[in-house]
C-alpha cells in the first residue's frame, strides 16, 4: 500500500531564499537562514519565469486568485552541499513547511494546523531542536542528518529563535502602524 502524505507534492523546487534579505547562521552540518517573505502571484511568476512548466505546476495548486502570504521563513540548508532541505514558512495566514528533496523534482508542502500545533514559530524551534534529523532524512538528507551534532546546532537554534520572533514582532508592529506589508 502506498503511503499517503498530507499536503501537496510539487514537482518543482520552492522559490529560493532571497540572498539580500536572508540572514544566515552556521550550525555545523547545516546552515539556518531567516528572512521575512511576502509572497504573491507576481513574485511567484518572477521566481519561475525561466520555466513555464514550473510556473504552471505552482499555479495549478494555488488557490483561486493566486497565493498570498507573508511571514518569517526559516531555511535549513546542508552546509556541505548548499541544498535547502527544509523550509518553515511561519506565515500569519496559511503557515506551512516544506520537505525539499535534492533530486529537484520533489517539494512536499505541508500545511500547519495552528489549532493543534499552536504558534508556528514555536513548532519550528521545537522541530529544529527535537526532529531535525528525522525531518532531514524525510527530505532526502540522510547524509546531512548523520553529521548533525546537537552541540553545534544548539546555540544557533537559540539565535534563530531570538531573531525569528524579533523579525515577526517588528513586521507585525509595522503592519499595525500602517507602515508595512504583512
Amino acid at each position: 500500500m502506498e503511503e499517503v502524505k498530507v499536503g501537496i507534492v510539487y514537482h518543482v523546487q520552492p522559490e529560493p531564499p532571497d540572498p539580500e534579505n536572508c540572514q544566515w547562521l552556521e550550525a555545523g552540518a547545516v546552515n539556518f537562514g531567516l528572512e521575512y517573505r511576502v509572497v504573491d502571484p507576481e513574485r511567484l511568476a518572477k521566481a519561475y519565469a525561466g520555466s513555464e512548466e514550473d510556473l504552471a505546476e505552482v499555479e495549478a495548486h494555488s488557490p483561486e486568485g493566486g497565493f498570498y502570504g507573508s511571514g518569517v521563513s526559516i531555511h535549513v540548508v546542508g552546509a556541505a552541499d548548499g541544498h535547502e532541505y527544509l523550509r518553515f514558512d511561519a506565515f500569519d495566514d496559511d503557515p506551512h513547511y516544506h520537505y525539499v528533496r535534492p533530486t529537484g523534482d520533489h517539494n512536499h508542502w505541508v500545511p500547519f494546523d495552528p489549532v493543534a500545533g499552536g504558534d508556528m514559530l514555536a513548532f519550528t524551534i521545537r522541530s529544529l531542536r527535537e526532529r531535525l534529523g528525522p525531518m532531514l532524512s524525510e527530505a532526502g538528507g540522510d547524509e546531512v542528518a548523520a553529521r548533525l551534532d546537537p552541540a553545534e546546532q544548539g546555540p544557533p537554534i537559540d539565535e534563530v529563535k531570538r531573531l525569528a520572533y524579533e523579525i515577526r514582532d517588528r513586521q507585525r508592529a509595522a503592519a499595525a502602524a500602517g507602515g508595512g506589508r504583512r
